[in-house]
C-alpha cells in the first residue's frame, strides 16, 4: 500500500496522494486527485497499480514540502506526548519527506520508512543522506500492514498518514499497527480533516460553488474506492473508538491548518493546478459539462481566469491527527 503521499489535494485523490507522505497519490491526500490529498500519501497502490511512482515522486515530494509548516505543527504536538522515542515508524512513507521531518524533530530517534514502492523509498534514502540522517534512517519495502513484521524493533511512535483508508479491513490493520508498538508506544493516525479550498465560491466563470460540488463527487469516488478494496469492511469512521477497539488508549485528537493566502508563490500555485488536474482527469465522468468546462478554463495557462494567472488562488487545508497509546 504505500501511502503517505502527499497531501493529496483532495483528500483522497482519485489518483494520487495528498501530501507527500501517505499519501501515494492519494494520496488522498492532496496530491492525489486533488483529493485532498492526499497529501501524502504515499503508498497507496490499491487501484493504482499502473502508476509509475518514480515519475510521480517529484510531485509527491513537492507537495509534502509545501505542507511542511503543517507537519511541523504536528511534530511539536507529538513531541509533547512522546518523549525520547527510540524508533519512529512512518507507515506509508512515500518519498520520505515526512520521515525526514521526524528525524529532524526527534534527533535521538531512529526512523524507519515503510512503503510498497521501492522507487519512492530510494528517494527517501537519498533525502535522509542529504540531510545527514543516514546513520539512523532505514527503509522497509512491502505492503502494509504485513511489512511491519520486517522491523527489528517495536515502534515507540508509529505514524500512519492517509494510509489506513487504502486497506480493506481498517480495524484489522489498526490491530496490526498496535501489535508493533512497544509498551507505552504511541500510534499517530492522520485521517480526516477538511477538504482543501483553493478558490472563492464565485470565481467569475461557471456556476458558483464549484469546489463544494467537486467535494461531493470526490466523496462518492472515495466510497467506491473503499468498497472495491480487497477484503473491504465498512466501518464508522470514529477513529478514537476504533483505536480503543484494538486495545489502545486514545490520547488526543487535534486538527492542523495549512493556510497559504493569496497571492500564492509558484510552488503552491503548481500544487493547486496539479490537484485540480487530477480531479478533472479522475472524476470527469461524474462532473457536469459546465463544471468540466470551468475546470478546463481554470487549468489553461493561456486563460486569464486560470489558476496559473488569477490572483485570488489560495490554499486552505486541515488535517486531523488522532493519537493512542499501548498501555499493556
Amino acid at each position: 500500500m504505500a501511502h503517505n503521499h502527499t497531501d493529496h489535494a483532495g483528500t483522497h485523490d482519485p489518483g494520487t496522494h495528498d501530501d507527500g507522505s501517505h499519501d501515494h497519490g492519494h494520496r488522498h491526500d492532496e496530491g492525489r486527485t486533488g483529493h485532498q490529498g492526499h497529501e501524502g500519501h504515499q503508498g497507496h497502490h490499491h487501484g493504482h497499480t499502473d502508476i509509475d511512482w518514480a515519475v510521480m515522486a517529484p510531485l509527491l515530494e513537492s507537495q509534502a514540502e509545501l505542507f511542511t509548516p503543517l507537519y511541523e505543527q504536528v511534530m511539536a504536538w507529538l513531541g509533547a506526548q512522546v518523549t525520547g522515542p527510540g524508533l519512529i515508524v512512518d507507515a506509508g512513507s512515500g518519498p520520505g519527506v515526512v520521515s525526514c521531518l521526524f528525524a529532524e524533530a526527534f534527533p535521538g530517534a531512529r526512523v524507519a520508512a515503510v512503503d510498497s514502492s521501492g522507487p519512492l523509498l530510494d528517494r527517501a534514502r537519498v533525502r535522509a543522506g542529504r540531510l545527514g540522517f543516514a546513520d539512523r534512517f532505514t527503509t522497509v519495502t512491502g505492503e502494509l500492514p504485513g511489512a511491519l513484521a520486517e522491523l527489528a524493533y517495536s515502534a515507540d511512535l508509529l505514524w500512519a498518514s492517509n494510509s489506513l483508508h487504502h486497506l480493506g479491513d481498517q480495524r484489522a490493520a489498526l490491530a496490526a499497527f498496535a501489535e508493533h508498538l512497544a509498551p507505552g508506544g504511541t500510534l499517530a493516525l492522520l485521517e480526516g480533516g477538511l477538504p482543501g479550498r483553493f478558490l472563492p465560491r464565485d470565481i467569475g466563470i461557471g456556476r458558483p460553488g464549484l469546489q463544494a460540488r467537486l467535494d461531493a463527487v470526490e466523496a462518492d469516488w472515495f466510497t467506491r474506492m473503499r468498497e472495491d478494496l480487497p477484503g473491504s469492511v465498512a466501518e464508522t469512521e470514529d477513529w478514537p473508538a476504533l483505536l480503543a477497539a484494538v486495545g489502545l488508549k486514545p490520547a488526543g485528537t487535534r486538527s492542523f491548518l495549512l493556510d497559504l493566502p493569496a497571492p500564492l508563490a509558484e510552488p503552491a500555485r503548481a500544487y493547486v493546478a496539479g490537484s485540480l488536474t487530477r480531479l478533472r482527469e479522475g472524476l470527469a465522468d461524474d462532473l457536469t459539462a459546465e463544471d468540466r468546462a470551468t475546470l478546463d478554463r481554470l487549468l489553461d495557462p493561456e486563460d486569464e481566469a486560470s489558476v496559473h494567472r488569477r490572483k485570488d488562488v489560495f490554499v486552505l487545508k486541515a488535517h486531523t491527527v488522532h493519537t493512542a497509546v499501548r498501555t499493556d
